[in-house]
């Protein structure tokens, strides 16, 4: 008998065309989560869910999903969707998928804020030509907050800059050709930082992980890019320890999110802020669609899926 799959598409045809022949034993149908829902609720087996789609929405009639056994998301993120999942069925993330797309973005985030582009944009509607001296990567230690895959793909990219030093933390100490330090020496080394990258994922115990004294002991002048949650760093603290001009954030993600109009976090000097885009370039699609079809061929041979997080 067949197994039943859903594919995060506006039909079949064009699922098809997206990730070529499915492998044999599966059939699909589409879900945009858009407030329709197929037919075979009842049937499915494997939900890839649409990307970006609020967990609510997409999970809102999981009880019905009665041969629910894996969800497949297409973020790296995963914390929004486990208090949906029901007991039994696997949840897989999109690891891999983001590396090169966020990881881009957070060294641009860094270049743009310390070579002041987003003064410079600011300027050009009343034609200021207001050049300064400014920050270069060069010569900046770095430290990498959430030393992932993603947090290795910024360590690549920046190996051109010439930075000073760059310095890992993650969940646990690691030793090798790049040591990585745990997050419990974080305190200790926040002070010899100039440039903080944050790409840790969001659990209860990375909650608020930067607060006011983690933001605190970062240098004068130093430069917190945060690429993961919002959640990770606390919006309260930051927005005190910013509006001084003591330190300065480059931020791709909020909380709340979307930040609302009249947060001051849009308007203090020294603050540069995109809207949640790290995993939206040209890069995601091509991997994308090859982890995606390497799921469904794991699947269809009743193999584990990859990158299983819950």
């Amino acid at each position: 008998m067949a197994r039943r799959i859903w594919l995060p598409y506006p039909d079949v045809e064009t699922a098809l065309e997206a990730v070529g022949p499915l492998p044999e034993g599966l059939v699909a149908d589409c879900f945009l989560a858009d407030g329709t829902w197929p037919d075979s609720i009842a049937e499915v087996e494997l939900l890839v869910a649409p990307y970006m789609h609020p967990a609510p929405a997409v999970m809102a009639r999981v009880g019905e999903m009665t041969s629910l056994r894996a969800v497949q998301l297409l973020s790296a993120g995963y914390d929004n969707f486990l208090p949906f999942l029901p007991e039994g069925v696997t949840l897989s993330n999109a690891a891999g998928v983001h590396d090169a797309s966020t990881a881009e973005l957070a060294v641009a985030l860094a270049l743009a804020s310390n070579r002041h582009l987003d003064t410079y944009a600011r300027n050009m509607p009343s034609g200021t030509w207001g050049n300064d001296f400014s920050t270069s990567l060069a010569d900046r230690r770095v430290l990498i907050v959430g030393y992932g895959r993603i947090g290795a793909a910024i360590e690549r990219r920046l190996a051109g800059f010439e930075v000073a030093s760059v310095t890992r933390v993650a969940r646990r100490a690691r030793t090798g050709e790049l040591p990585v330090h745990a997050i419990g020496e974080l305190g200790s080394l926040l002070p010899e930082a100039d440039v903080v990258f944050v790409i840790t994922p969001l659990t209860p115990d990375t909650e608020h992980l930067i607060g006011a004294p983690e933001l605190a002991a970062m240098p004068q002048d130093a430069l917190l890019v945060n690429v993961a949650r919002g959640r990770v760093v606390d919006t309260e603290a930051l927005v005190a320890a910013t509006a001084t001009g003591r330190i300065r954030a480059a931020l791709d993600v909020t909380d709340p999110e979307p930040l609302p109009p009249d947060h001051p976090l849009w308007r203090t000097p020294g603050v540069l802020i995109s809207p949640h885009v790290g995993g939206q370039s040209t890069a995601f699609q091509p991997r994308m669609l090859r982890l995606v079809r390497e799921q469904l061929a794991r699947f269809a041979a009743g193999e584990p899926l990859a990158n299983i997080v819950a």
